[in-house]
């Protein structure tokens, strides 16, 4: 079953996804701005969003995190 039709395993590539985004604009600023264009600027938006919401997306991935680990 892909990750489309698992709403569990859509979650997980999407905090993945955000995680991954915001720890290589910390590294690579220069790839990741804002006046780039397609899937470039979608991971800008990602990196965005984990910057700002750090807090809740940790406590994100740490629910979801319990939840494969001991729900499944």
């Amino acid at each position: 079953m892909t990750a489309v039709f698992n709403l569990q395993s859509l979650l997980t590539v999407v905090l993945l996804f955000i995680c991954t985004c915001a720890y290589l604009k910390s590294f690579f600023p220069k790839i990741l701005d804002k006046s780039r264009t397609g899937i470039l600027k979608t991971c800008w938006k990602c990196a965005r969003i984990g910057e700002r919401k750090s807090p809740w997306i940790g406590l994100a991935c740490l629910g979801m995190a319990f939840s494969i680990l001991f729900l499944q």
